[in-house]
């Protein structure tokens, strides 16, 4: 089990830096885990007032559609931390002042959420690139309101299994970091203070014509952040090296011959819940915890 807190392998240094560099555009496969998740929120019986996309030039803006026409009265608050990305989504999500549409249109808030304003936060393919995860889901929680819930997807472990075979037998180092356990990922929710967490996965197996197609695809799904990558530039000898060991050991008769790589997806979904006073002799709380404790005893029971 991976420490609390603290995924598996991961460079901060580097993860900052894809975190910066990373293309303003959400990559098809993105696009794919999002439309499923979104599925997800027919069993959600309570439709959010206000709902949080956190991120979603690189999650997914399709998504950000098809939650928008599930929940057409719901604002929306929209979290970009990066620049380039919040000007992409700005130009994305913008309605232009002629079209009927725009004067219905549920309204977007360019900003981080105030403490318990929003009832759903959305987070798509995210959660495997961050260097400090627990520091998300600090945020996250602050954000919601009590009853308010998360909803998250990212890659599990079993992703390229197929790469990481390959590069051991080759003596070659990791070719990506490691990816955390859906089971481990439900530790840490609840360590952040969430409760009820309910957590799958499925395996997509995607597929390739050429190697240069799979490595296309990977560049732009994320970067290696595994503190013992290689640490040099490799020449063109070691990339048509790669070339050939992929099309030699990858290549599946079930798909026709087609290229295969494995990708593991985990959803997440777990709530904000009430917060729980300690009696002692002498207890203190918190103005905002009160807050809440009131707003859940009137809605329990009402008059």
């Amino acid at each position: 089990m991976a420490e609390i807190g603290r995924p598996p392998t991961i460079d901060p240094v580097a993860a900052a830096r894809w975190h910066a560099a990373a293309p303003a555009h959400s990559p098809w496969l993105h696009e794919e885990v999002a439309r499923r998740m979104q599925e997800r929120l027919q069993w959600i019986r309570l439709a959010p007032k206000v709902w949080c996309h956190w991120e979603p030039v690189r999650g997914g803006l399709q998504a950000h559609a098809l939650i928008s026409q599930r929940y057409p009265q719901a604002e929306c608050v929209l979290v970009e931390t990066v620049p380039r990305h919040a000007a992409m989504a700005r130009e994305a999500l913008r309605q232009p002042w002629w079209r009927p549409t725009r004067w219905g249109a549920p309204k977007i808030r360019f900003a981080r959420p105030a403490p318990e304003s929003v009832h759903m936060l959305w987070s798509n393919m995210a959660l495997h690139m961050a260097a400090d995860p627990q520091a998300l889901f600090a945020q996250w929680q602050q954000a919601l309101a009590v009853d308010g819930y998360v909803m998250f997807s990212c890659l599990g472990p079993d992703t390229l299994r197929e790469l990481r075979t390959l590069y051991a037998e080759l003596g070659w180092p990791p070719p990506s970091h490691a990816f955390t356990d859906m089971h481990d990922w439900g530790d840490m929710l609840i360590a952040a203070g969430f409760a009820e967490p309910v957590m799958d996965m499925e395996r997509l197996t995607l597929t390739f014509a050429t190697p240069e197609r799979l490595l296309q695809e990977l560049a732009e799904l994320g970067r290696n952040l595994h503190p013992q990558r290689f640490a040099a530039m490799r020449g063109r000898h070691w990339r048509a090296h790669l070339h050939q060991a992929l099309a030699d050991r990858l290549a599946d008769p079930r798909q026709g011959g087609q290229l295969a790589l494995t990708f593991e997806i985990i959803y997440g979904h777990a709530l904000k819940p009430a917060p729980r006073v300690r009696v002692t002799e002498q207890s203190s709380v918190s103005l905002a915890d009160m807050r809440s404790l009131l707003r859940t005893s009137r809605s329990a029971n009402p008059e």
